[in-house]
């Protein structure tokens, strides 16, 4: 994947990164507890979605699409392409910052019930109105559900309200509730036991339950989460072991063993980002820092790309500057085209290799199988791994140089009797120092968020200066007099043609709109007398 060859005409050879499904993003706002998750899912939001509008090559996330829910539901956000509109993701997002945090409303029951429907008519109206090719990636919703309520709860609620509703469109149905800690939630980690009953889910769609913290690290982890490729159409790399060294986990000798496993990025390279260190003198390389499996692994998807494992290494016996690129993560495949039988004999055999080679200390040397030159005469260069294996169900994969990549090298050794008050004077330096035993990534920031945000911020000028201007609101707390100053969008009939006796209520699209922006544009516009 790499931004100079993202288009265009005849065969592409640049890396096919499956895009994420359209996510519809539903946030379920209770008082009081809005008061201490707002600002963190606010920042958590800003920080995700400068990072997912920035990244250079083809777009991760395709449609995003954000409610909210408090006395009634409100489409803050209609499905938009992320790439390319930071700046009105960030205008939604101030909008969340400006609601209500103290006070009292009714809550509605069937306010989310409301908010899943409603967006799902909406992503079925923008499916039919766009080209055939754009249809094919538009074939399934996501939907997620931030909530601080106790999750359970819920999901029995939706449950109840959307058994009657058709959810074929919806691919997963999430529910994700907001905690203050761990220990105060230990029973949500773990919904199993009251989502198993058969009686109480929906034909043909399961309702996910999952905690996340009230901090700002763990939303943006959840969040990026969106940008990992989770397609399991096919699994994307067929590790090969040859018997003989493998025999206490093979049951054939003559033939070798085939783990069928799929491929994760361990971190975003700084290549796909602009004006990074890294990347700032790479963005134009064809290949950058995806130049090894994941690459291969894309341009070989008529085929899986095969790992044949040739040999053993020691732990101890691999000197770290002879690995080069991104590393990437093998795991168990997850292919829904695979029987049970066959995903559970793989995974256990993945788990016995891992834990064989954790055992001996031992890594593997694999040679990646060459692409297919096609007509040509050329012979492919092939480029080998290792494979190192962890205390998760996880095995790491980096490249690792050739005969042919070396240059001379020639250091003196190091003496065993450096001169004393030198010695003395770095000991006293080192022992300055804070030691921590292990790095943690979390706790080391760049400043990298600030830095993306930055290239989106105009000058002059205001996106929705209505929005910008009001103040937060105040909701009064009896009940019919609701105050809003927001016009509330509702599922549009999206007409070829203007509908008699509608016409003068639905106000023109703006100059420089795509058709696209004018699918979802409301109704109609409520404001009441007291709006500006």
């Amino acid at each position: 994947m790499h931004p100079g060859r993202t288009s265009g005409k005849g065969p592409s050879t640049h890396i096919q990164i499956d895009q994420q499904p359209p996510r519809l993003l539903i946030v379920h706002i209770a008082l009081p507890s809005w008061a201490d998750i707002c600002a963190n899912l606010c920042e958590a939001l800003q920080n995700f979605f400068s990072l997912a509008c920035s990244l250079m090559g083809p777009s991760r996330m395709s449609l995003f699409s954000l409610y909210m829910v408090q006395d009634q539901h409100e489409c803050i956000l209609p499905f938009v392409q992320v790439k390319g509109n930071f700046a009105r993701l960030q205008a939604c997002i101030s909008e969340l910052r400006m609601l209500q945090r103290e006070g009292c409303f009714r809550s509605q029951g069937t306010s989310l019930r409301l908010a899943v429907e409603d967006g799902l008519q909406q992503f079925k109206q923008y499916s039919r109105h766009v080209t055939t090719s754009e249809a094919l990636a538009y074939t399934s919703l996501e939907i997620t559900i931030l909530t601080s309520q106790p999750g359970k709860e819920v999901v029995r609620q939706l449950e109840e309200g959307l058994k009657d509703t058709d959810l074929v469109r919806v691919r997963r149905l999430q529910v994700v509730e907001i905690t203050k800690g761990i220990l105060e939630h230990t029973a949500s980690a773990s919904p199993a036991e009251d989502l198993s009953n058969d009686e109480s889910s929906i034909p043909g769609t399961d309702i996910d339950l999952q905690t996340v913290d009230n901090d700002i690290v763990s939303m943006e982890i959840f969040f990026k989460a969106w940008l990992h490729n989770s397609g399991t159409d096919q699994e994307q790399i067929h590790l090969l072991l040859s018997s003989q060294c493998f025999s206490n986990i093979s049951r054939a000798r003559d033939n070798p063993m085939c783990l069928k496993c799929d491929l994760q990025e361990r971190l975003l390279s700084p290549s796909l980002l602009p004006g990074t260190a890294d990347g700032s003198l790479r963005m134009d390389d064809p290949k950058g820092d995806f130049s090894t499996l994941y690459q291969m692994a894309s341009q070989s998807s008529a085929s899986h790309y095969k790992l044949q494992v040739i040999k053993a290494l020691k732990s101890s016996g691999l000197c770290e500057s002879l690995t080069y690129g991104l590393p990437f993560i093998l795991r168990p495949t997850s292919c829904w085209q695979l029987d049970w039988d066959e995903l559970e004999t793989n995974q256990q055999h993945f788990h016995a290799l891992c834990h064989s080679l954790l055992k001996r200390e031992w890594l593997l040397l694999a040679k990646g199988e060459p692409l297919s030159p096609g007509h040509s005469q050329r012979i492919p260069a092939s480029t080998f791994y290792v494979i190192m294996p962890s205390r998760s169900l996880t095995l790491l994969v980096k490249a690792v140089a050739t005969r042919e990549l070396m240059l001379p090298s020639t250091f003196p050794l190091l003496s065993e009797d450096p001169c004393d008050d030198s010695l003395k004077t770095v000991e006293s330096i080192l022992d300055s120092l804070e030691l921590e035993p292990t790095y943690n990534p979390l706790q080391v920031q760049s400043h990298l968020y600030s830095h993306l945000s930055s290239n989106y911020a105009k000058p002059r000028g205001r996106l929705h200066p209505h929005w910008e201007s009001k103040a937060p609101r105040k909701h009064p707390c009896k009940t019919g007099q609701l105050q809003t100053n927001r016009a509330r969008a509702t599922v549009a009939p999206l007409p070829v043609t203007p509908v008699p006796g509608r016409a003068s209520k639905t106000p023109a699209p703006a100059a420089g709109k795509t058709s696209s922006d004018t699918f979802f544009l409301p109704s109609e516009w409520k404001e009441d007398a007291s709006g500006p």
